[in-house]
């Protein structure tokens, strides 16, 4: 079992700040992307400012901000359609719940987080005067121990009901069983449920540049103990969703991101993960 927090939250967390400071105009407008951080971090990235120019961390960069933006997107509309459950899996130090526009309709917000992350999130709060967020309810789940339906029904959460799940550099870390088992958790949910969430392609798939820097990211990953474990193809994602009743919605690569976020701006290079929706 996990004992410590995740650092690879810690690192997503740091890239969205980052990008509040050296990219013009924002995609993600996140007035909270400093104040979750401890301040020796948060010193360290505007320290760091002009070494992040490198094109590489240009589109870790965007990519972490625009998952964001786009799951805040879909879940926009998904709200629009009277969904009052917005469910952050593995919310690290996602900042939503501050920034929830929804909040006046009734949209509840529930966090989801292994206890030791959890934890520490509480603790940054404390540490830098965030207030708690309204409507918000912290679920944490060990997920080697504890049921992810059993721990949201405690929380408040209405299966009855249809939810949005924002589920964010999440899937690259998980088995494939493990994937399944969260994809029959939301094969049970209420008619008009949706969710978003970020995957890498295989490895076979990648162009030779791209696997240089997967191979780089890889083992940077796997070297704080958090290694990716799953790659999958649009293909293979269609096919898992529609085994347990939902369809792909939208499913955007490099070139769609690029074109609906990042119009006329420099290109943004990489292209290893990709971001899609789904629903019931």
């Amino acid at each position: 079992m996990r004992e410590s927090f995740s650092r690879t939250a810690l690192r997503v967390a740091m890239r969205r700040a980052a990008h509040q400071i050296l990219d013009w105009p924002l995609v993600l407008e996140d007035p909270y992307a400093f104040r979750i951080l401890p301040p020796e971090v948060a010193a360290e990235v505007r320290n760091a400012a002009e070494g992040e120019q490198h094109h590489f961390a240009k589109a870790m960069r965007a990519f972490m901000a625009v998952r964001s933006r786009f799951a805040e997107d879909e879940f926009a509309r998904a709200a629009a359609a009277d969904v009052r459950q917005y469910v952050a899996l593995g919310a690290g130090l996602d900042t939503f719940a501050w920034r929830n526009p929804h909040r006046e309709c009734g949209v509840r917000v529930f966090e989801v987080d292994h206890p030791a992350t959890q934890a520490w999130k509480r603790g940054l709060m404390e540490q830098g005067n965030l207030p708690e967020p309204p409507a918000t309810v912290y679920v944490p789940v060990d997920f080697e121990r504890q049921s992810l339906a059993s721990q949201l029904g405690e929380a408040g959460f209405d299966a009855g009901a249809p939810a949005f799940f924002s589920w964010l550099g999440v899937v690259p870390y998980l088995t494939l069983e493990a994937f399944r088992s969260t994809l029959r958790f939301f094969g049970e949910m209420a008619t008009g449920s949706g969710v978003v969430f970020d995957y890498p392609l295989p490895r076979e798939t990648l162009g030779e540049s791209e696997r240089r820097v997967l191979d780089e990211l890889s083992a940077r990953v796997a070297r704080i103990g958090e290694p990716f474990q799953l790659f999958l193809t649009p293909m293979q994602l269609t096919e898992e969703l529609n085994s347990v009743g939902w369809r792909v919605l939208d499913d955007l690569g490099r070139a769609e991101i690029q074109s609906r976020y990042f119009p006329g701006r420099e290109e943004i290079r990489g292209g290893l993960g990709r971001l899609m929706s789904a629903g019931n």
